[in-house]
């Protein structure tokens, strides 16, 4: 099958989204489909999808749109033109960018069916952000666009049941992202981990406290300022964790919170300690004895399998849209987003090594077999031979 994917920008800082679709992409390509990328920035791309070949995808670099409000100008679409009309389906992904309209247009008119991942962003809290705004640019035509794609694709069933109601003469699909698995078969366990972090490192882990890790944007979403006033309860109740929050985020934001940290006195209780990536942040995961991450939204979230492929038990929000899967798996508590809820499951947990264990082995099977990324190619491969049947 012939698969073209266009994503604006594949650069790593954005976002989750960028992870899945470079996934999504590699994985396909792998099992033999031709996997075509059209994006305006190929900063996180590999080098090996810039030529092309046998069981990798092929980047095609265009230039960022031309015309003002992210649309592009006649001659873009035109360069574009063949590589549409020649795939068997146009998989779009992100609701709010204004060039998947113009690619949608070009699909129905060459008959190429398409599908649109909306990557959470038509979530209940998301929609409350901006609405105006949002709303607007649905009826100027991003409505016509997720009703007449093939499918819209989504990552969970509370996902869909939040979404559907923007385009309710739309087919919405749910499928899981796929998860690559390959750097939590072997786990390198928590010495990487303690020699960066430890008191040979930068000495954010203290050997005699337990760690509670955040890992994500550091953003308003996120929830960090509900974790930092956790820590504080925790601290009053006399419950002693080092709480490491590791990622990177605006600016502004990031200022805010090493402003409260220092306010209320836990520069020596919670720690910012950037971005961690790769067989880093596998053994930082290991080291963590609690993943907390009070979001206020998150389409699939893919911080939740990491930890839980790690054996560390996650503690996170309803503004997840996994969150009956996450709990489900046994390795996962869901509380409200309230520093309260997560200073007791926090401290709930960091008392019972029994229950953390039990919580890890079953998180980690869970995530093994559920996000088996074969089982979920074939999903894929389901939803696009779907499309295409709608559309014929």
């Amino acid at each position: 099958m012939r698969i073209l994917h266009f994503l604006t920008r594949f650069n790593l800082a954005d976002g989750g989204v960028v992870r899945a679709v470079l996934d999504m992409c590699q994985l396909l390509a792998s099992r033999g489909h031709e996997v075509t990328v059209l994006t305006c920035d190929d900063t996180d791309v590999p080098d090996a999808w810039k030529s092309g070949g046998d069981g990798v995808p092929l980047v095609r670099l265009i230039d960022f749109p031309a015309r003002p409000l992210g649309l592009f100008s006649r001659s873009q679409l035109e360069s574009m033109n063949d590589l549409v009309r020649a795939s068997d389906v146009v998989h779009l992904h992100a609701c709010w960018t204004t060039a998947n309209n113009q690619l949608a247009r070009m699909a129905q008119q060459h008959g190429t069916p398409y599908v649109l991942s909306v990557h959470g962003m038509l979530d209940d809290w998301c929609m409350a952000q901006k609405m105006p705004k949002k709303r607007v640019y649905l009826a100027l035509g991003g409505r016509r666009t997720l009703e007449k794609a093939a499918l819209v694709h989504c990552t969970a069933g509370a996902e869909l049941e939040q979404s559907r109601k923007w385009y309710p003469r739309g087919t919405g699909i749910v499928v899981p992202l796929i998860f690559d698995l390959e750097p939590y078969k072997t786990l390198p366990g928590p010495a990487i981990a303690e020699a960066a972090f430890g008191s040979t490192g930068t000495g954010d882990i203290d050997p005699d406290k337990p760690v509670v890790l955040f890992l994500s944007r550091i953003h308003m979403k996120k929830g960090v300022d509900v974790l930092v006033r956790s820590a504080e309860e925790l601290k009053q109740r006399g419950c002693a964790c080092r709480m490491l929050i590791a990622g990177t985020g605006d600016e502004p934001y990031v200022r805010e919170m090493k402003q409260l940290i220092k306010q209320i006195d836990l520069t020596d209780e919670v720690r910012l300690v950037g971005l961690v990536t790769g067989e880093s942040k596998v053994s930082l995961y290991e080291r963590a004895d609690v993943f907390a991450l009070p979001t206020s939204q998150e389409n699939f979230g893919f911080v939740f399998p990491e930890s839980m492929a790690c054996r560390t038990p996650v503690v996170t929000t309803k503004g997840v849209d996994i969150w009956p899967e996450l709990e489900g798996s046994g390795g996962a508590v869901i509380v409200d987003q309230t520093p309260s809820a997560f200073a007791d499951a926090i401290e709930s947990l960091l008392g019972d090594a029994d229950r953390r264990e039990a919580m890890g082995d079953s998180g980690r099977a869970w995530v093994l077999d559920y996000l088996d990324p074969d089982a979920i190619a074939s999903r894929f491969e389901d939803m696009y031979s779907q499309a295409c049947g709608g559309a014929s």
